[in-house]
């Protein structure tokens, strides 16, 4: 009799096991994941204000979240660990004479704030340009 309780005992806990694993992997749990960035472009016409998360949503203007393609997650991710040196120095650029727009992205790590014309001198910069623009037109259905 003792070796069929063990048994059962065992198998109890294995059971109490994997439900506890399985609510802990997120079954039925809202699990969220954080935030990339928010980007800020502010300037001629209306300010546009893009927060993109990890499990790939952004919300626009402050509105709800919309999914995402893939590859404008991946763009996202890169665009995070391209910036995240400069965000740690807190890159601050002036406005300078023609500027445009003018851009501020908050990460984890600090903040990247630069004019639109500053873009060609710094690759990174023009990528969040081009993200900006384009997230605008295909996920909020906002003029570029």
């Amino acid at each position: 009799m003792t070796g069929r309780r063990s048994s059962r005992r065992g198998a109890l806990a294995l059971a109490t096991a994997l439900a506890a694993a399985l609510a802990v992997s997120g079954c039925g749990l809202n699990v969220q994941l954080q935030d990339l960035f928010l980007l800020t472009r502010t300037g001629q016409g209306t300010t546009l204000r893009l927060v993109v998360n990890d499990s790939g949503t952004m919300r626009c203007n402050g509105g709800p979240a919309k999914a995402i393609s893939s590859a404008l997650l991946i763009r996202a991710r890169d665009l995070t660990d391209n910036l995240g040196t400069d965000a740690t120095t807190h890159l601050t650029i002036a406005r300078t004479a023609g500027t445009v727009y003018y851009f501020t992205i908050k990460l984890q790590q600090g903040t990247v704030s630069f004019p639109d014309r500053l873009g060609l001198a710094h690759k990174t910069l023009s990528e969040a340009e081009l993200f900006a623009t384009q997230s605008a037109q295909q996920v909020c259905h906002l003029p570029g």
